[in-house]
């Protein structure tokens, strides 16, 4: 039965690429937020699912793209393991989040920072090109994965280089302890214990600063955990399992407000995003994580002051959830880079078939 639907959205590809028609890929549809609106004959792989192999002992585990997070992360708490990225889904009653979407998007939550992002975990997958060629690159295992992989251009890529119908990915144990800590800190002083912690050998899992209280998760052995908690103090969070899950999924009361979101990516030693009123049209309050790498903030959707803030320390701005529609929702390339995407894209997609525009207009 798998095998009929893998060749039904390879037929499908072949087609639309004899045809010349754009195809718009659909997983779940949790993340349909994400991205620029694009239009096209939709191609549904949520039913391609499953878990393929899963070596508990090897750490790995392979399904195919439309493998629910939610069975995927069940599956790993029998064999008391986790998906190390620690990935949101973002899932309602009516969507759930796939593995595809999840690596297509290369979403990672609170652990990223310490663990390494969704494309480090990527060990290979198999895609089918715009084409309607399967490729399959890296592998199950760390050690068949030489050279430049090409498997992690699929994860960010958005379905713009090929249908994602397989991936292998690396897991983690879960942790022996975990502690959530909380300090009330103002936010250079946030950022700054933030930057040095990361200098020193503690356990920490997750940071999070936001209206004067900064959060922090220590995981590891129960020793590591409590010889930290001496050296760094804070008061214990109850309930820090659920805080933690309200920040990766964006339940937090932080997210809760109908002004566009922004998320920045830029240099964690950037000054604090403090207000400056009108003039710079974005919230007083900003949520940190990432050991301040990463920055959410509200503010207008046509803001070139986070974008100039973005530049100027080396990072990034993504106009993550939004209303309006023209905007530039992912932060603009250079020159030289906007050759080299063209580059990839003309390799993967020649007619540009797949997910067209999802990312740039001319993409």
């Amino acid at each position: 039965m798998k095998n009929v639907i893998d060749q039904d959205i390879q037929q499908q590809v072949l087609s639309a690429y004899n045809n010349n028609q754009r195809l718009k890929i659909i997983g779940g549809n949790s993340k349909a937020f994400y991205g620029n609106t694009i239009s096209g004959d939709k191609l549904i792989v949520s039913e391609h699912c499953g878990v393929i192999s899963y070596e508990p002992t090897e750490l790995v585990i392979t399904a195919r793209a439309g493998t629910t997070l939610d069975e995927m992360t069940r599956l790993l708490e029998e064999e008391n393991q986790i998906l190390g990225f620690e990935p949101p889904s973002f899932s309602t009653k009516k969507h759930r989040a796939t593995i595809g979407g999840t690596i297509a998007c290369n979403f990672s939550g609170p652990r990223r920072a310490s663990a390494g992002a969704a494309r480090d975990f990527l060990l290979g997958c198999k895609i089918i090109n715009g084409k309607a060629e399967k490729m399959t690159f890296g592998g199950k295992v760390m050690k068949n994965v030489a050279g430049y992989d090409v498997s992690r251009l699929m994860a960010g890529a958005m379905g713009t280089l090929g249908v994602i119908l397989e991936c292998s990915i690396k897991t983690l144990p879960k942790p022996e302890s975990e502690i959530t800590l909380c300090l009330q800190v103002n936010e250079t002083d946030a950022l700054q214990r933030m930057r040095n912690w990361a200098r020193k050998p503690l356990p920490i899992s997750a940071t999070c600063y936001y209206d004067s209280q900064l959060f922090f998760r220590l995981s590891g052995t129960e020793n590591a955990t409590k010889a930290a908690l001496k050296k760094i103090g804070g008061e214990i969070l109850k309930n820090d399992t659920q805080f933690w899950q309200s920040i990766r999924e964006q339940q937090h009361d932080f997210f809760q407000n109908d002004t566009a979101l922004w998320r920045l990516s830029v240099d964690p030693t950037a000054p604090a995003l403090l207000t400056t009123g009108k003039k710079a049209n974005y919230s007083s309050l900003c949520l940190y994580e990432w050991g301040g790498s990463l920055r959410w903030i509200h503010a207008e959707e046509d803001n070139t002051s986070i974008r100039d803030f973005a530049n100027q320390y080396g990072g990034h701005a993504t106009l993550f959830k939004h209303s309006a529609k023209g905007n530039t929702i992912f932060h603009p390339l250079t020159s030289g880079l906007s050759g080299i995407h063209k580059n990839i894209k003309k390799a993967f997609d020649p007619k540009g078939i797949l997910n067209f525009g999802k990312m740039y207009s001319d993409l």
